[in-house]
């Protein structure tokens, strides 16, 4: 009888974990900024409103560096870690010993921050940016995040309590999935190979998930603040204020793609501020 030749997961999994591993590690780092980013809320809509600005203001090369450093990235990630899943067997019943639960622990926020992500994505951005398509995807929910509305349309999307809790799952499972991938790849790569410096390395990962998990949590709350009551009428002045300068001064174009309908069509509850001046006094040391 002849041999079954290996899959080409076999005979390469040596490079394909490694680039797992590293995939992941590439993914995680735009989770901290991101997830920093969002905190930045808590100061203020005028701080995150500007900290979107900077991001958008790449211009034309943020959808190669968004391919490059995160969908790909995490797409390659994500169908791995699913093969690997896969051919996972637990055995925390008979060794319940730390390392087989956190190992467990990662399969399984693995699984639900592949499809958390998917949803995410969706739910903020549409995933796709044709007219024809948002105009799908926002009656089921989707693309409810504006760039040039970022407080505002962010806290509104976040005012469900269901949502909320998805998103929080989201946040912790994404901290620990991060820092414990970490750690696992220190170990893989050889940097952390005696116990000791394993052990440390453990802990220094464990505090750095809590830390980010703290982050994370704390910009879903500041963005459910802001999408509320007078907050959400204050966001709406400033974002309105900092785009009208920002049009006025050349340095965006308008976008209706990028504003909520709302401010678009001008039947918001809050207008501009009128007064010019005020205006570019307050905005011209962004």
């Amino acid at each position: 009888m002849a041999a079954t030749e290996p899959s080409f997961f076999v005979r390469h999994e040596f490079l394909i974990r490694r680039l797992h591993s590293l995939t992941g590690i590439v993914f995680g780092a735009y989770v901290c900024v991101h997830l920093l980013t969002n905190a930045s809320i808590l100061a203020g809509s005028e701080a995150f409103q500007n900290n979107v600005y900077r991001i958008h203001g790449i211009g034309a090369i943020l959808p190669v560096i968004e391919w490059v450093f995160i969908f790909l990235p995490i797409l390659f990630h994500a169908f791995v870690g699913i093969a690997i899943t896969a051919g996972m067997i637990p055995n925390n019943q008979n060794y319940p010993y730390g390392a087989n639960w956190r190992y467990t622990v990662q399969r399984i926020t693995g699984l639900y921050l592949f499809f958390f992500v998917f949803y995410h994505v969706f739910h903020m951005h549409g995933w796709f940016h044709f007219d024809w398509w948002l105009k799908i995807a926002e009656p089921w929910g989707g693309a409810q995040f504006k760039p040039y509305n970022a407080a505002s349309t962010a806290g509104l999307a976040l005012q469900n309590t269901l949502v909320a809790f998805l998103y929080a799952l989201g946040v912790l499972a994404a901290a620990f999935h991060f820092f414990n991938g970490i750690w696992t790849a220190g170990i893989t790569w050889g940097i952390w190979t005696r116990p000791l410096a394993q052990s440390r390395a453990l802990n220094v990962c464990l505090a750095g998930s809590v830390v980010l998990g703290c982050i994370g949590l704390s910009a879903i709350w500041g963005a459910r603040q802001v999408g509320r009551g007078e907050a959400l009428e204050a966001a709406r002045a400033t974002e309105d204020r900092m785009y009208d300068f920002r049009v006025e001064a050349g340095l965006v174009q308008a976008d209706s793609h990028k504003r909520s309908e709302d401010e678009e069509s001008g039947s918001g509850e809050i207008a501009a501020t009128p007064v010019v001046e005020t205006r570019r006094s307050s905005d011209s040391g962004e």
